[in-house]
Parts: structure tokens; C-alpha cells; sequence
């Protein structure tokens, strides 16, 4: 995505447009699964721009508050983590070892929740799903 469009979010989202947060959503945009606030504080001093990471935080949070990022809260890690929101419904695979996060191409459970609202009638806004286990790489290390 180009710089402008990300000014263009802001400014919907009712945020100021700065460097920092710009940059901040620039780099969850290209990442491919989910990053913690330091690995965000990292790439922006790789990037040559100046923030705390205090900082960085509040402005993942306040991306998240205005839906222009998703946090997620991987059980057993005290760290969350930010994606870019493409308003794609995802789901993950978590690597209990490496911590590695895989994104599940599709949603496991969109039939049982029809089948819950038709049975309960139960009006479902919505899922949270995160399948804990270990990757091939960590299964073989863990076996030899």
C-alpha cells in the first residue's frame, strides 16, 4: 500500500498523521503474520526512525482501538501481537516451541457456528480461534 493511502486511513480513523504511525502501519501492511511491539521498535530503528518503544505501543493500541490493526493474544505468551487489519477473517496455528504463527487459510468452524445460531438461536457476531501444537521443524527436533 502507498504512503498516501495509509495518510488517508488516518485521517478516517480521526488520527493525526504522523511518521511513526505511518511507518508503524507500513510494516505490519508487508508483514506476513503477526509481530510484537519490539519486533515493530526494531524495524523502525532499521528504518531510521526515532521512537521509544513506549511509544510504539500506545500506537498499536490505538491502531487496534480504531480497527486499522488487529491485536491477538496467544495463550501461554504474555507478549501480544499486531497484523495489519485487511478485514480478512483468519485464524492461526501457534508453535508452543518456536512460538512460529501460521495463518489458516480458512475458517474450520464457519458451518458449526451456523449450526449454533440454527439450534440456539443465538445470534453470533462473531469467532476467535487459535490452534496451539508444534510445527514440523520443532516435532523433529523434539523426537531426536
Amino acid at each position: 500500500m502507498k504512503q498516501d493511502n495509509f495518510d488517508e486511513l488516518l485521517r478516517r480513523s480521526g488520527l493525526k498523521n504522523t511518521k511513526t504511525r505511518s511507518a508503524i502501519l507500513e510494516i505490519l501492511e508487508k508483514s506476513e503474520q503477526p509481530v510484537t511491539a519490539e519486533q515493530v521498535f526494531l524495524e523502525l530503528k532499521n528504518k531510521q526512525i526515532s521512537a521509544n518503544l513506549s511509544t510504539v505501543y500506545r500506537t498499536l493500541e490505538t491502531l487496534a482501538e480504531k480497527m486499522l490493526a488487529k491485536k491477538l493474544n496467544i495463550s501461554g505468551d504474555s507478549r501480544a501481537m499486531f497484523e495489519y487489519n485487511r478485514l480478512v477473517h483468519r485464524h492461526y496455528l501457534v508453535c508452543l516451541e518456536c512460538k512460529k504463527i501460521i495463518p489458516i487459510d480458512f475458517c474450520p468452524i464457519k458451518n458449526y457456528e451456523k449450526t449454533l445460531e440454527e439450534k440456539t438461536k443465538f445470534k453470533i457476531a462473531g469467532h476467535k480461534l487459535d490452534v496451539y501444537g508444534y510445527c514440523p521443524d520443532c516435532q523433529n527436533k523434539i523426537q531426536e
